[in-house]
């Protein structure tokens, strides 16, 4: 019966990303522990850092959670570009010191009063040390401190080397090892423990966990016309009002259908989304701007008052999103609320711009920028672009192309919607919704 139950349950994908050697110790241990019924270990090996991004990429749309093989490939990740799903990183620690150590001695004959050490924290090593008894009074230390320190690390272990003052070079790095040896500088590689893959797996296992449950949870969204944009009559004669509500249905649905989410009226003045707090916090930046409300006032041009509630079950999401909408009313037009399944009250900003008529307007780089791509791709419907056709009617490279939906995006000029996956491997296309004043 249990085993019936773990294969019933959805596992966790998570994804190992880092050396070849690593990615393989790790996904060997991985799969022969208790929990391998509750997760499906997706290996992403490379030969060089510098892969380490595409690497992740080509297997980030099949996986909840990463696990990188050191802080070096996390942050060389990071520095790339955007991680859309949770990432967690091997640490390193003085634990695989010891081995490192005994296997210099023993093997090699390293004098382990004097060596150089990369990457540890300066007081693991003390700990190690002191608890063997060796002084560390002839130990040279370069901690790591971002990918920058580590470009350094063979120069700094070769120099000790060659100034007789140390006996061999311990590293955590690959490439720096393999550099080191071809240098003729003797070279130990510190690996992590067994113990410390297993709890970096269980990390990785709990983020993808969590990030599943999180995002599976209801998040329902009020949409209400402002008092200012109400009728001051209700019926089918009102044909403005007909009109009014259809033009909002249909810009609600234009951007639910991106989220999965449905649209059903609420009353003669407000509608009903219901989605997941997924799909939702890509829509929306993180919870970082409100929903709907630019295309709304774009392509209809009356304000709304949102309200979003958060829960675990409908019906408590329901009861939020009632909640914060009563919040958004009373704050007036155009504001937008949210209620989480904890209470947590956020008020969320609109992405555009506002301008008084009486201010002067200046056309800035990005505005600029925005009416190149309107003339260029101005076709009667909604403006949906990412950065390969920005690219290509800009005549620029798509990293830059990238950098100018954002700028874009930052001016509120541009809204940015849920990634779309490829069928492909590969990185998410992130589509830009270009916002025309």
């Amino acid at each position: 019966m249990d085993r019936l139950r773990s294969e019933s349950r959805p596992r966790v994908a998570i994804g190992i990303v880092g050396p070849h050697d690593l990615v393989e110790q790790i996904m060997m241990i991985g799969a022969d522990l208790p929990a391998a019924a509750d997760w499906r270990l997706v290996g992403a090996p490379h030969a060089e850092e510098h892969e380490t991004y595409d690497k992740f990429l080509r297997i980030a749309d099949s996986i909840d959670a990463v696990l990188f093989t050191g802080p070096l490939q996390h942050d060389l990740a990071r520095q790339a570009g955007e991680l859309p799903v949770p990432a967690t990183f091997v640490p390193m620690s003085g634990a695989g010191l010891y081995a490192g150590l005994l296997r210099g001695v023993l093997s090699h004959g390293v004098d382990p009063s004097r060596v150089s050490i990369d990457s540890l924290p300066a007081a693991d090593v003390d700990e190690a040390y002191g608890e063997i008894g060796v002084s560390t009074a002839g130990v040279h230390l370069s901690e790591y401190d971002r990918p920058e320190s580590a470009r350094g690390f063979t120069a700094f272990h070769e120099q000790l080397y060659r100034q007789g003052e140390t006996t061999a070079a311990l590293t955590t790095i690959r490439s720096v090892a393999n550099k080191l040896t071809a240098a003729g500088v003797p070279v130990l590689r510190l690996l992590p423990t067994s113990h410390t893959l297993r709890l970096a797996l269980d990390t990785a296992a709990l983020l993808g966990t969590g990030s599943r449950l999180e995002d599976a949870q209801i998040a329902i969204v009020v949409v209400e016309l402002a008092a200012s944009a109400k009728p001051s009559y209700s019926g089918p004669g009102n044909y403005w009002q007909q009109e009014l509500k259809l033009s909002l249905h249909r810009s609600l649905l234009a951007d639910a259908r991106l989220m999965g989410a449905t649209v059903v009226p609420r009353d003669e003045n407000s509608y009903v989304v219901t989605t997941t707090v997924g799909a939702l916090g890509q829509a929306t930046d993180g919870f970082r701007v409100a929903p709907f409300m630019d295309r709304i006032h774009s392509d209809a041009g009356v304000a709304v008052e949102v309200g979003i509630g958060l829960g675990s079950t409908a019906r408590d999401a329901d009861a939020n999103a009632v909640a914060a909408a009563e919040k958004a009313r009373n704050a007036g037009a155009a504001a937008a609320y949210l209620v989480g399944g904890d209470g947590t009250v956020l008020s969320l900003p609109v992405r555009r711009r506002k301008r008084q008529e009486s201010e002067p307007v200046v056309a800035t780089k990005a505005a600029k920028l925005l009416d190149r791509l309107v003339d260029s791709l101005d076709d009667g419907d909604t403006l949906v672009v990412d950065a390969e056709i920005v690219a290509d009617v800009l005549s620029v490279s798509p990293r830059s192309a990238r950098r100018v939906l954002q700028s874009l995006a930052e001016e509120g000029l541009a809204w940015p919607m849920p990634p779309v996956k490829g069928t492909q491997a590969g990185r998410p296309r992130q589509p830009y919704r270009l916002v025309r004043s």
